[in-house]
C-alpha cells in the first residue's frame, strides 16, 4: 500500500462509564434549608427557644391588655382635654397675634371667638346628651354601652403612644410582676439618647427579648454604617440612658458566621451582679486537675463560668493594693498545683505569708524583699533560660510523631525520660526585683538587677510558652516605669483589677483600651475581685470578645493550704516531689555561684535632681515627656529645671501628649533619646573620677 494512503489513527481511550450525576436533596431537605435561611420567616418559627419566648410575650400581652387599654384610654382622655382646651381658648390665634405684636389690635376678635366656641361646646355638648337619651329611651341600655365602647375605642387611639414624663424610670431594671418582656422602644429610645443612632434611624430585633439568668438578653441589628464597637466604646452613656449601673449592663460584639459589625447582643440585669457573696473555687471539690484544662478563674456577670488557660502563654495581673491581686495569681497557681507533673517556682517579694504554703510542692520558693532575694530570681531565670534552651535542642531530635511541632505536647510534658514538665514561674509584686537598682556585670556588661530580670522575664515570655514555661506576673503598681513596654508587648492574658486611672488600666490591658470601653479604673471599690480580662484564648465565656469583666472565686488562706496539702500529696504519690518542696533546692547564699558570670559592683552616684530623674524615667519608653509632667514628679522649681536641662545639653522642644479625655494637645517637653544620652554621659563621667570600682 502506498504511504499516502496511510491515515493516521485516533489515540485510544481506555477507561469505564461513571455516572457522575450529584444526588439531589429531597424535597423535605430543601424546604427545612429555605425556611431556616428565609428571611420572611420571623426568628420564632426557626429557633424552640424563640418560639416559648413568643408563647411568653403572647401571654404577658393578654394578661397586660387590659391595663393597657385602660391606661391608653386615660392617655386618650387627657389628650382630648388639652386639645379641647386649646381650641375654645383659641391658643393658635392669640400665639399669632403676640408674635406679630398685635395682640391688642385682635383683643376683641379673640374674646369673640372665644364666646363663639364656648357656645358650639355647650350647644355639641347638650346634642350629645339629647341623643343619648333618645337611644336609651328607644333602645334602652345598649346604646349606652354601644356609646360607651366607641368612645373609649376612639380615647385609646388617641392615646395609644405613651407620651414622656419629666425625669427617667429604670423601666429594664427592679421588680418585676407581669412586665415579662423588654420593651423594644425602650431600647431605640436609649440608643438615640446615648447618640448611637439617629432621631430617625431604628433597630432591627434580631432576637426577641429572652429572660437569661437575672436579666434581658437581646440581640438587635444597628443601622448600616453604624458600628458594634462604638456601642461597647459608650457602654456608659447607654446604661445612663437606659437608667441602670454600667455594671449591669454588658454590651457584646456578635463574631463568627452569625455576626458582623453591626451586630449587638446586650445582656441587662436587674441589680448589681457583683452585690452578692463571692463562691468558693470549684477546685476545691476537684481531687486533681490537668495543667492542660484552662483553670476555673470566676464568674462573669451572666454567672456564666470563666475559664482561664495558662499553658503556651503568660499572665499578668495588675491591681492597686487589697483589690484582690493575690487571690486571683493563686487562683491560677491552684490548678498548677493540683497536676502533680508541673514544676513550680514561687516569687513572694511582698514577704508575707499569702504564698507560704506554695512551699509545699514548689521546686523553687523564696519570700523576701532584699536585694540577694532579687539575685536569687535572677538565678531561677537564668536556669529556665537554659532548660527553655535545652528542651528546644531535645525536640529538635524527637521523631515527628512524639513531637509533631516545635511545641511540648501534653504526652510529653508527663514522660519523665524526657524531663519537660509544664513548668510555671509566678511572680508576686514583680515591680520589686524590676526596679532593683544593684548593679550586674553580665558578659562584660553592667546593668541594674531589674533591667537585667527584665531581658530574662521577656526572653522567657516570647520563647518559653512553646517550651511549656508559663509565666504569672502580678504587680501592685502598673505604670510604664516599672513594667517595661517589651515586656507587657508579649504577655498573652491580662487581668486588671480596679486602678487609679485609664493610664494604669491601660498598662494592664493593652494601649487605647480606655476608648474600647475596658478601662479598670471605673470598677468600684467595693467590689472585690472584680477585674476585666483579656485572655489569650478561648475563656469559655467570652471566647468572641475581647475583654470582659470577671469576678475572680474566692480562695481564702485556709483553702489555698487545703489545695497545696493536696498538691503535695498527689507528689508524694507520683514521685514528682523535687527542689524546695524535696528540701533539695539551693541556699540563698550560693545564689552568685550559680550565676556565674555575675557580678555586683558598687553604683556610680549621679548628682540631684538629676539621679531622680533617671529613677522617674526608668522603663519609660515613650519618645517625648511634657516638662509639666516632669517639674510635677520631681517636685523642683521649673526655672531651676529648665536651667539644669540646659546644661545637660537637653533643649525643650514642642510634642503631642494625649489628655485623660482622649484628645490630642501640643505641649512643651524634652525628647527622650536625649535625656537618655546626658544621663549616660554623666554616669560614664561619675564612674571615671571612681564613683563605681568594683
Amino acid at each position: 500500500m502506498a504511504d499516502d494512503a496511510l491515515v493516521k489513527a485516533d489515540p485510544i481511550l481506555d477507561g469505564e462509564l461513571v455516572d457522575d450525576t450529584l444526588p439531589q436533596p429531597r424535597p423535605r431537605k430543601r424546604f427545612e434549608s429555605w425556611w431556616l435561611r428565609s428571611r420572611w420567616v420571623p426568628t420564632w418559627l426557626k429557633d424552640r427557644s424563640q418560639a416559648r419566648q413568643a408563647a411568653k410575650d403572647f401571654v404577658a400581652g393578654v394578661l397586660r391588655s387590659p391595663f393597657r387599654c385602660l391606661g391608653a384610654v386615660a392617655r386618650g382622655l387627657v389628650a382630648a382635654a388639652r386639645w379641647w382646651r386649646a381650641w375654645v381658648t383659641v391658643r393658635d390665634f392669640r400665639e399669632a397675634a403676640e408674635q406679630s405684636e398685635k395682640l391688642a389690635d385682635k383683643f376683641a376678635d379673640i374674646r369673640a371667638l372665644t364666646l363663639f366656641r364656648w357656645k358650639v361646646t355647650g350647644a355639641v355638648a347638650a346634642g350629645a346628651a339629647a341623643a343619648t337619651l333618645v337611644a336609651h329611651l328607644v333602645y334602652g341600655a345598649v346604646a349606652l354601652w354601644v356609646a360607651g365602647g366607641v368612645l373609649a375605642v376612639a380615647l385609646a387611639v388617641l392615646g395609644r403612644q405613651r407620651e414622656g414624663s419629666p425625669g427617667r424610670k429604670a423601666v429594664l431594671a427592679g421588680p418585676r410582676t407581669l412586665r415579662w418582656t423588654m420593651d423594644p422602644q425602650v431600647l431605640v429610645d436609649a440608643f438615640r439618647d446615648a447618640k448611637l443612632v439617629g432621631k430617625d434611624e431604628t433597630l432591627r430585633l434580631v432576637e426577641r427579648a429572652t429572660r437569661m439568668g437575672d436579666g434581658w438578653a437581646i440581640t438587635v441589628d444597628l443601622p448600616a454604617t453604624r458600628k458594634a464597637a462604638d456601642v461597647i466604646k459608650n457602654r456608659e452613656a447607654l446604661a445612663s440612658a437606659l437608667a441602670v449601673d454600667e455594671v449591669q449592663l454588658i454590651v457584646e460584639r456578635v463574631r463568627g458566621n452569625g455576626g458582623h459589625a453591626g451586630r449587638v447582643a446586650m445582656w441587662v440585669a436587674d441589680e448589681d451582679p457583683y452585690a452578692s457573696p463571692p463562691r468558693r473555687t470549684p477546685l476545691l471539690d476537684a481531687a486533681r486537675w490537668d495543667a492542660w484544662r484552662p483553670v476555673p478563674f470566676g464568674r462573669d456577670a451572666r454567672d456564666r463560668r470563666v475559664d482561664l488557660p495558662l499553658v503556651w502563654t503568660s499572665l499578668l495581673v495588675g491591681a492597686i493594693p487589697r483589690q484582690g491581686k493575690t487571690f486571683a495569681a493563686r487562683l491560677a497557681a491552684a490548678g498548677l498545683v493540683l497536676d502533680p507533673f508541673t514544676r513550680l517556682y514561687v516569687a513572694d517579694f511582698k514577704a508575707g505569708k499569702d504564698w507560704d504554703a506554695a512551699g509545699r510542692v514548689a521546686h523553687r520558693f523564696m519570700s523576701g524583699d532584699e536585694p540577694e532575694h532579687v539575685l536569687a530570681l535572677v538565678g531561677w531565670l537564668v536556669e529556665l533560660v537554659g532548660e527553655v534552651q535545652g528542651r528546644f535542642r531535645r525536640m529538635r531530635e524527637l521523631d515527628d510523631e512524639t513531637c509533631p511541632e516545635s511545641k511540648v505536647t501534653p504526652a510529653m510534658s508527663r514522660d519523665r525520660a524526657l524531663d519537660m514538665p509544664i513548668t510555671a514561674i509566678f511572680v508576686d509584686e514583680v515591680q520589686v526585683p524590676l526596679e532593683d537598682r544593684t548593679p550586674v556585670k553580665v558578659e562584660g556588661k553592667t546593668l541594674t538587677a531589674g533591667e537585667y530580670v527584665g531581658e530574662l522575664l521577656t526572653w522567657l515570655a516570647k520563647k518559653g510558652p512553646a517550651a511549656g514555661i508559663v509565666l504569672v506576673l502580678a504587680t501592685q503598681r502598673p505604670d510604664s516605669k516599672t513594667i517595661p513596654s517589651g515586656l507587657r508587648a508579649v504577655l498573652g492574658s491580662r487581668f486588671a483589677l480596679r486602678v487609679m486611672d485609664w493610664r494604669d488600666s491601660n498598662i494592664v490591658l493593652g494601649e487605647q483600651m480606655n476608648t474600647r470601653g475596658y478601662d479598670s479604673s471605673r470598677l468600684l471599690a467595693s467590689h472585690k475581685g472584680v477585674g476585666i480580662l483579656r485572655p489569650d484564648g478561648d475563656a469559655q465565656a467570652g471566647g468572641d470578645v475581647l475583654a470582659l469583666t470577671v469576678r475572680t472565686y474566692y480562695m481564702p488562706n485556709e483553702d489555698w493550704q487545703t489545695i497545696c496539702r493536696r498538691g503535695r500529696e498527689l507528689r508524694e504519690a507520683e514521685g514528682t516531689l523535687t527542689g524546695h518542696a524535696a528540701g533539695t533546692d539551693l541556699a540563698l547564699e550560693n545564689t552568685l555561684k550559680m550565676l556565674g558570670q555575675a557580678e555586683v559592683t558598687t553604683p556610680a552616684v549621679l548628682p540631684e535632681p538629676l539621679a531622680s530623674l533617671a529613677a522617674y524615667l526608668d522603663g519609660d519608653e515613650r519618645e517625648f515627656i511634657p516638662t509639666a509632667e516632669l517639674v510635677e514628679a520631681l517636685a523642683v522649681d521649673a526655672k531651676e529645671f529648665a536651667q539644669l536641662m540646659a546644661d545637660l545639653g537637653c533643649q525643650g522642644t514642642r510634642g503631642r501628649v494625649q489628655a485623660e479625655d482622649g484628645r490630642v494637645r501640643q505641649v512643651r517637653g524634652y525628647l527622650r533619646a536625649e535625656i537618655s544620652a546626658s544621663i549616660e554621659q554623666e554616669r560614664t563621667r561619675a564612674d571615671a573620677s571612681g564613683g563605681g570600682a568594683s
